[in-house]
């Protein structure tokens, strides 16, 4: 594990530094179990002012988390294992090619948690946009999104035009039955939006856990075995399925770095007005 402590030149007179620290990535991935008591060991020591706002930055072996939201009709339908965490949002991936963040940041009361967010999806925006591929938010949905085409102007599935797309008619739809033509890992064939970067946050006693996760390079079929974030009419996607090259974690990360230490150290987070 390594750790990588500096500030930025906009950062005010003795305010403190985010601190970055490596747990694991490629071979040295980490465990999820693992990760999380290290998060709630260091979010213990940030908030008793012993350690600086820090970010830990890893890649995970494989593994599903699922969030105080997930519906049981979200979760793998083999009965695959999944660890139940106590952040906002549902059921995701997490797994190797796949850049993993939890700020851990002592942030003003009463917290504004949508402002957070709001943070950490800019930085993922700055991020992509550097690499060249356009990215946006979606109003209702949390996280990085790569917009699809407009409906009318989608590829017709299984030789079906749209209007017989039974996701169209069927709110309870489960790709997972349906072949790979619905899964959500083939979302950029059919030109629908898709996910690159998943955000769930926990605030405890005005301290961040939990955080983001960037598709750099993973194998997005393990997320067809779930309903990705309880959604249903979108997919996922990653930088190297976007940008048609490899773009590994290790490419990645300082780009993130620096974008996510120009937005944090940047903004004076204020209370949730009340």
């Amino acid at each position: 594990m390594t750790a990588v402590t500096t500030s930025s030149p906009g950062s005010a007179p003795g305010s403190p530094a985010l601190a970055y620290v490596h747990l694991g990535f490629g071979a040295d991935a980490v465990d999820y179990e693992e990760a999380w008591q290290e998060q709630r060991r260091v979010h213990a020591a940030r908030f008793a002012d012993e350690i600086p706002d820090t970010c830990l930055l890893l890649e995970h072996l494989p593994v599903y988390t699922a969030g105080r939201r997930t519906a049981d009709s979200e979760r793998p339908l083999d009965g695959t294992p999944v660890v139940d965490v106590d952040r906002g949002g549902k059921i995701t991936w997490h797994g190797p090619g796949q850049l993993v963040g939890y700020p851990i940041l002592k942030l003003p009361r009463p917290v504004d948690v949508i402002a957070h967010v709001r943070r950490l999806e800019e930085a993922l925006l700055r991020t992509c946009a550097e690499f060249g591929l356009e990215t946006t938010r979606i109003e209702g949905r949390s996280g990085v999104w790569v917009l699809g085409d407009p409906v009318d102007q989608r590829p017709a599935l299984g030789g079906l035009k749209l209007d017989f797309d039974p996701r169209l008619e069927d709110e309870e739809f489960d790709a997972r039955l349906n072949g790979p033509e619905y899964a959500p890992s083939n979302a950029g064939q059919r030109r629908e939006d898709r996910k690159l970067a998943a955000i769930g946050v926990r605030i405890a006693k005005g301290v961040t856990m939990h955080g983001f996760s960037l598709n750099c390079n993973p194998d997005n079929t393990w997320f067809d075995r779930i309903v990705p974030c309880g959604i249903r009419d979108a997919g996922v996607t990653s930088l190297s399925e976007e940008l048609g090259r490899d773009v590994p974690v290790a490419e990645v990360l300082p780009v993130v770095e620096r974008h996510l230490r120009e937005v944090l150290e940047a903004s004076v987070p204020l209370p949730r007005a009340v």
